[in-house]
């Protein structure tokens, strides 16, 4: 009986974890470790742009993009839990900002519009993704040409090197496994971080960036 209680509450603590570095007291101390401002400037979107944030979870990269394209630019919020879009909802009125659309997606469908986007960001969140084939071609459809989108997710020590399965089992992933879906996609890449930092600063995980093209 102690086993049981002891694994049920390192479970709940797991969840906890996993949840608050969502949560808007952590976005501070998110935005040093993440180097969210360079990313933003690599991103190059600018104001009145219209952009998408796909795992949006309660709006921290969501509340930077509406700031950065500003009135006359669009931010399309995307999540599969509707009790989160309803916090970034609420996020967003504090903060005055009314250019932010949420959307409840699927799994396999973030439904975007086609053909209107200038950028689509996928921090953290294409690991999760078992339609991965789908969703990029769902991202595709969305953007315009030459439209971007830039994925960012952290590769763990413990399974680097280990099958794609392994590595997502572990909530993580590497880069090789995404540029080839990317590519397999029609996308073009144009830009890659190889080393972007610690996750959370902690040195186990590794974040990497990668940034690719819709063409013609």
């Amino acid at each position: 009986m102690i086993k049981y209680h002891s694994t049920l509450w390192l479970f709940f603590l797991g969840m906890v974890v996993c949840e608050a570095q969502y949560t808007e007291e952590d976005w501070p101390e998110r935005d040093l470790w993440m180097k969210t401002e360079y990313l933003l400037q690599l991103s190059g979107i600018e104001s009145g742009d219209k952009v998408a944030d796909i795992g949006c979870h309660e709006g921290y990269l969501s509340i930077r993009l509406a700031r950065l394209v500003k009135n006359e630019g669009r931010v399309y919020a995307v999540d599969v839990r509707s009790d989160r879009l309803e916090t970034l909802r609420e996020n967003a009125s504090d903060r005055n900002l009314k250019n932010i659309i949420t959307i409840r997606g699927d799994y396999d469908d973030p439904k975007l519009p086609e053909d209107e986007l200038d950028a689509i960001f996928i921090i953290d969140t294409y690991h999760e993704m078992d339609s991965h084939e789908k969703i990029l071609r769902h991202v595709k459809d969305a953007l315009k040409v030459g439209g971007k989108v830039m994925l960012m997710e952290k590769l763990k020590d413990r399974v680097r090197g280990k099958s794609r399965r392994d590595q997502v089992n572990a909530h993580s992933l590497g880069p090789k496994y995404v540029r080839r879906e990317l590519r397999q996609a029609g996308f073009t890449i144009i830009s890659e971080i190889e080393d972007h930092g610690d996750w959370e600063r902690d040195e186990s995980k590794q974040m990497w960036v990668i940034i690719a093209q819709k063409q013609p």
